[in-house]
């Protein structure tokens, strides 16, 4: 079991001479071991999956792995087999199996990446040719329309007005 009480600050910070045995220096060592673990765990992964996971710890021959949601999890839950023989085979012999969880927490660090991609593809759509309704479509909205139920008549309509003019004045000859 774990010692979980209290330590004075000074066993912390120990002379340079006992470093190696700092439970700081521990702590360091862990978490670049886990970093380079994460980056050969993702580097094997397909690119969809790099954002939404990560590995999140590595114990007892079972590494932990970190799924954004469900869904990513489902999808990261496709890619074990072929994971699993591969850290194996190469970086972890001695891996037993993988553990997946959800963490929420990834989702919304990544809403800011969204917001930034979202943005971009703003920014790339005002190079792309404006789509527009033609006459026809117009037409054969209406004529749709007259058919509907009255809310529904009336978002055809509106949508049948954006292909100009026309499309009203074909409202009115109906």
């Amino acid at each position: 079991m774990r010692d979980s009480r209290p330590q004075s600050l000074d066993v912390l910070f120990e002379d340079v001479a006992a470093v190696e045995k700092s439970p700081l220096h521990v702590i360091q060592q862990r978490a670049v071991a886990l970093l380079k673990l994460n980056r050969a765990v993702i580097s094997l992964l397909p690119a969809q999956l790099h954002p939404w996971c990560r590995v999140a710890n590595y114990r007892k021959q079972i590494m932990v792995l970190e799924a954004g949601n469900a869904s990513w999890m489902t999808r990261l839950r496709y890619e074990l087999p072929t994971l699993l023989s591969t850290l194996r085979s190469g970086i972890l012999p001695s891996l037993s199996s993988i553990d997946i969880r959800i963490n929420p927490s990834l989702m919304i660090k990544r809403d800011n990446s969204a917001q930034s991609f979202a943005k971009t593809m703003r920014d790339d759509q005002k190079i792309l040719p404006i789509r527009q309704l033609s006459q026809e479509s117009a037409k054969e909205l209406i004529i749709l329309a007259n058919r509907s139920p009255k809310r529904l008549k009336e978002r055809l309509e509106r949508l049948a007005a954006l292909a100009g003019e026309s499309a009203s004045t074909a409202k009115t000859e109906r």
